[in-house]
């Protein structure tokens, strides 16, 4: 059995399936398997029906008629052979640029564009329309200019184009599938693998579930950058893992897929464009226009080619190229901006000329997209916070995403029973893929846990003083080398009477939680009680400590690795009654997405008088979505 099977009956098992899953050490990647041949014949036959095709960019090799001057058509390629032929009409009315200019096909699909050195000239793909894709599925929609090519680049930059060809023509294949007005569009962000392990486990863990889709074949899968962890040389293992989507896959640069030892950002970009097509560009899907920027603006390299870090902004060129995108973009559009760094994120504005951006989006239906932070955020416009004005952003205007990560939280934790790290993220959300669901000018969103299915949505917790202390204790112990014995924390779920007479809080981690989200508790059968949202968002300051983490993923974290976080954009608590009962509880905990989605999970506790002396802790899943029991095993074990 491979192991999306495995993962397939698990999933069908449901909760009993997961009894004795334990937190281990992390070890080597599965070895790969083989696509099963009917999963590839089916790609191929959803492929065929969205009108995707494998081609390339005509070039028209000779001399240019104005070596100022780009001339081209942008066709419809009936024969699918990336050739315009005698009978093949240019298509009109299509958007082509070279990243600062944008113009509009004339009736016979002509375009021409002025021309430098290294520019990147591209089409924004038409809903009705296609463009090819090559034998690894990425979309072919540009070509660079680049005379004398790269510097000496490690990684090798860009090859050399030599003078301005004499034409650049662009296929398309006719797809009604890409103008229907109902779409769904993935998105995977930060895949990063800094090895061929890592690479095993995106392969087999949120990769594996994407391979497994049939519904995005005409909008295709945007992966949002940090596609690799630095070494670049590590690019063909991801086209490899990812080449049996069943749609295009275009990809955003992150600031982990540079050319570090390029000596400023005009170069920073020259593999990624050889080997994936421009830094920022845009496209249409039913009514949807879809822009991916670059936010990564390369400081250049260190002395010793190393990487020089970086800014998280969108440069004035962009910005510019942008307006006249967008004054091509009928107003009843939705605009999708997806991005590396997100614009802003709960605890701060992260780009740093963000106001900019909300300026050429104002008056827009627009959603902002981005990646980068490795957590899972929706945030809504009206939402405000102290941090955000402080930096010129008063309201957002915009609903704001942030994807999650397939890598979660790099690949850390131990392993599941699939050999996959748990890799929680700091949020406590875990590894999986962000889906945007268009309708028409609207859409909607959906987070998809790696392995599981949309209803895992919740992660419950108690959070007491005895927990609290354990963690700090237990942070330091990790990451100050481990000396001596691991402090204990025993049953996670138990609550003594010393907790009630401190802060305790029933917790609950609403994944897909918002500002205009509701998270509703009953305990033991009692009137549901709405619980408290840690961070609002109605202008209030970070709200930073252990008392405003997950329990549920901190936990995991802190006895094994991964980065522990104490604030959240999507955490509710509740308040622990005082006068609790000895024995044990019940909580149902029903969490109200803004869109009117409902998830339910069950937690139960234990209140005691006394606390036992905890002198061991085992992580061992029940239920998904819920705190596992603890037994008998070393804390660092």
């Amino acid at each position: 059995m491979n192991p999306r099977s495995i993962r397939q009956a698990c999933a069908a098992a449901g909760a009993a399936s997961l009894v004795g899953l334990v937190l281990v050490a992390p070890g080597a990647a599965a070895v790969p398997s083989p696509e099963p041949a009917e999963a590839k014949a089916a790609a191929a036959a959803q492929r065929a029906q969205a009108g995707l095709y494998t081609g390339h960019v005509e070039v028209v090799r000779g001399e240019a008629a104005d070596p100022e001057v780009l001339t081209g058509t942008v066709f419809h390629d009936k024969d699918e052979d990336s050739t315009q032929d005698r009978n093949e009409r240019g298509v009109a009315g299509v958007q082509v640029s070279n990243g600062r200019d944008v113009v509009t096909t004339d009736g016979k699909g002509r375009y021409s564009l002025p021309a430098f050195d290294d520019m990147t000239v591209f089409v924004t793909q038409p809903a009705g329309y296609q463009v090819p894709v090559d034998e690894n599925a990425i979309a072919q929609f540009s070509y660079t200019h680049l005379p004398e090519g790269s510097p000496d680049l490690k990684y090798g930059g860009l090859e050399p184009t030599g003078p301005l060809p004499k034409a650049v023509n662009f296929p398309l294949g006719k797809s009604k599938a890409t103008g229907k007005a109902a779409q769904s569009c993935p998105i995977a962000s930060d895949t990063q693998a800094y090895n061929m392990t890592e690479m095993g486990y995106a392969r087999d863990g949120a990769v594996a579930d994407l391979m497994d889709r049939d519904d995005y074949a005409s909008c295709g899968i945007l992966l949002l950058g940090d596609n690799v962890g630095d070494d670049l040389s590590l690019n063909p293992a991801l086209k490899d893992i990812y080449r049996d989507a069943n749609g295009p896959i275009r990809l955003a640069p992150g600031n982990h897929d540079m050319d570090y030892d390029a000596a400023d950002d005009s170069r920073a970009l020259d593999t990624f464009r050889q080997q994936f097509g421009p830094g920022y560009f845009s496209y249409d899907v039913g009514q949807a226009h879809v822009v991916v920027l670059d936010s990564i603006v390369y400081k250049g390299a260190k002395p010793d080619g190393k990487n020089g870090g970086y800014w998280e902004k969108i440069d004035d060129e962009q910005l510019a190229w942008l307006e006249a995108d967008l004054a091509e973009v009928p107003k009843n559009k939705l605009v999708v901006v997806a991005t590396h760094a997100p614009i802003l994120d709960h605890a701060s504005v992260i780009v740093d000329n963000a106001p900019a951006l909300y300026d050429v989006l104002r008056g827009r239906n627009a959603v902002t997209i981005g990646g980068h932070t490795h957590r899972l955020e929706n945030l809504l416009p009206g939402d405000t916070r102290e941090e955000w004005a402080k930096a010129g952003v008063p309201e957002l205007e915009h609903t704001q995403l942030v994807a999650g990560a397939v890598s979660g939280n790099w690949y850390s934790g131990g392993l599941d029973e699939q050999g996959l790290p748990y890799a929680f993220m700091t949020d406590g959300a875990r590894p999986g893929v962000l889906t945007l669901e268009l309708d028409g000018n609207e859409f909607s969103e959906r987070y998809t846990i790696r392995g599981e299915s949309d209803d895992l949505q919740l992660a419950l917790g108690v959070n007491t003083p005895h927990w609290r202390e354990w963690a700090a204790k237990q942070l330091e112990w990790r990451d100050g080398g481990k000396v001596g014995a691991a402090p204990a924390l025993g049953d996670e779920r138990l609550v003594s009477a010393d907790d009630l007479a401190g802060d305790s809080w029933l917790t609950a981690n609403f994944y897909a939680g918002s500002s205009d989200a509701r998270v509703e508790v009953s305990v033991d059968g009692g009137a549901a009680v709405d619980a408290e949202h840690t961070q609002p968002m109605r202008g209030e300051a970070l709200a930073s400590g252990w008392e405003y983490s997950d329990t549920f993923a901190a936990t995991r974290n802190l006895l094994t690795s991964g980065g522990v976080t104490q604030s959240n954009a999507h955490l509710w608590r509740l308040p622990l009654p005082v006068d609790l009962d000895e024995g044990t509880h019940t909580a149902q905990v029903t969490a109200t997405d803004h869109r009117g989605r409902e998830f339910t999970e069950t937690l139960r506790f234990t209140v005691t008088d006394e606390r036992p002396a905890a002198k061991a802790t085992l992580l061992r899943e029940e239920v998904p979505g819920t705190v596992p029991a603890n037994v008998g095993v070393p804390a660092n074990g």
